[in-house]
C-alpha cells in the first residue's frame, strides 16, 4: 500500500495564503472564479506536458510465415529524456515488428524498444533525435485520493487529446500481462479510451504521477495507472540491461489453509499459506530443500496469506539474498534457507 503521509499539493492558482477580508474571516470565492483558475491550472499544465506526449503506432505480423498478416496497432507514450527515449505500455509494443512514433509536432520517427517489462506493462522506446521536450517524474507517493489529475494521449488516435479527472482511490492491485499482480495502481475517473494506454497522468503541478494503463471495458470513469515511482525504478532497469531482473524462487502454488495447531504460533486467528505444487528443477527452492506438498507460512518471519504476498516480498528482497522460510512439511514447522536468484526471461 502508498504511504498515509501525504503532502497536501495546492490544485487551484498560486500558492498564496486564503483572501481574509477585513475581519480575517476567508471569503468564500465565487464559483466562476474556482472554475476559470481551475481551467488557466490545466491549460498551463498542458502547455507543459502535451509537447512531450506522442503517439506510438506498431505493426504486428500474425500467422504463418507463409500466410502472415500485418496488423496495425496505436497507443500513446511521453519523451523521459531529450535524446529520445520514450515511456509507454509494454502492451503497447510488445511483439511488434515495426514501431513508429509520432512527435508532437507531427514528425514521425522509427523507433526501436530499449527494453520491455511486462510485470507492470511498462517499456521504452527510443527515436534517433535530440533536445526533445520532456515530461518530468513525479512523487506518486505523495498522491491524495480527490486529487484533480490530467490524462494526455491518443485516445482512438486523436492526438494531444486531454481530459481531467480525479484520483478515485490509491493501491490498486491489476493484474499485468504476464499474471503478475502491479501494486499501488492508481485508479481515476479520467475518461480513458483505447489508444490512451502509455500516457502520461500528471497533476495540476505539470508532474507525471502515473503512466495509464487500463480501462474496465464497459464501465464507467474506473480507469487505471502504474505509479510515477515504480516507472521510475523500472526505467532505469530497462536502461541498464534492457530488462528488470526480479529475485525468483521457483515453485508453483496455490493458497491453503495453515494446519490449526500451527495458527497459535503465528498469533492468528485464522491463517493461510502457500501450498507449493511444483518445485522448479535447478531453481533456488530446489537448493533450499524446498518438496511438493511442503506450505510456506512465512518468509523472513513475516506471514503470508496469499501467493500475492510471496510476489510481492521476493519482488522487494535484491538477487542474491538469502531468505528464510518457514515451511510445514508432515505436521513438523521447518526453517529453510534459500538463496533468490534472477528470475529467468519470460514470454508473455
Amino acid at each position: 500500500m502508498l504511504r498515509q503521509s501525504f503532502t497536501i499539493h495546492p490544485i487551484l492558482g498560486d500558492e498564496h495564503e486564503p483572501i481574509a477580508n477585513s475581519t480575517n474571516r476567508v471569503e468564500a470565492a465565487e464559483p466562476e472564479t474556482l472554475l476559470d483558475a481551475f481551467s488557466q491550472a490545466v491549460v498551463r499544465v498542458v502547455q507543459r506536458v502535451a509537447p512531450a506526449v506522442v503517439g506510438v503506432q506498431v505493426v504486428r505480423t500474425f500467422g504463418a510465415p507463409h500466410r502472415s498478416a500485418e496488423v496495425p496497432g496505436a497507443g500513446s507514450g511521453f519523451v523521459i529524456a531529450p535524446d529520445g527515449y520514450i515511456l509507454t505500455n509494454s502492451h503497447v509494443v510488445h511483439r511488434a515488428r515495426r514501431i513508429t512514433v509520432t512527435l508532437a509536432d507531427g514528425g514521425e520517427l522509427p523507433a526501436q524498444l530499449v527494453g520491455e517489462d511486462p510485470a507492470t506493462d511498462l517499456a521504452v522506446v527510443r527515436v534517433q533525435a535530440n533536445d526533445l521536450p520532456v515530461a518530468e517524474l513525479g512523487d506518486s507517493d505523495r498522491l491524495q485520493v480527490g486529487q484533480l489529475v490530467i490524462a494526455i494521449g491518443n485516445p482512438l488516435g486523436l492526438q494531444a487529446s486531454v481530459v481531467t479527472g480525479v484520483v478515485s482511490a490509491l493501491g490498486r492491485s491489476l493484474r499485468g500481462p504476464d499474471g503478475r499482480l502491479i501494486e499501488n495502481v492508481i485508479q481515476t475517473d479520467a475518461p480513458l479510451n483505447p489508444g490512451n494506454s502509455g500516457g502520461p497522468l500528471v497533476d495540476t503541478r505539470g508532474k507525471v504521477v502515473g503512466v495509464n494503463t487500463a480501462i474496465v471495458a464497459g464501465a464507467q470513469g474506473l480507469s487505471f495507472a502504474v505509479p510515477a515511482n515504480t516507472a521510475q525504478w523500472v526505467v532505469g532497469q530497462l536502461l541498464r540491461g534492457g530488462r528488470v531482473q526480479r529475485a525468483w524462487l521457483g515453485i508453483v502454488g496455490e493458497l491453503r489453509t495453515v494446519p490449526g495447531r500451527f495458527v497459535p504460533e503465528r498469533g492468528e486467528s485464522r491463517a493461510a499459506g502457500v501450498a507449493v505444487l511444483q518445485v522448479i528443477a535447478g531453481s533456488p527452492a530446489e537448493r533450499a530443500g524446498l518438496r511438493p506438498g511442503d506450505m510456506i507460512v512465512s518468509l523472513d518471519g513475516v506471514p503470508l496469506r496469499s501467493p500475492a504476498d510471496l510476489q510481492r516480498m521476493l519482488s522487494r528482497a535484491p538477487v542474491g539474498s538469502t531468505v528464510v522460510l518457514g515451511v510445514i512439511r508432515q505436521g513438523r514447522l521447518l526453517t529453510l534457507r534459500a538463496e533468490l536468484a534472477a528470475e529467468p526471461n519470460r514470454e508473455v
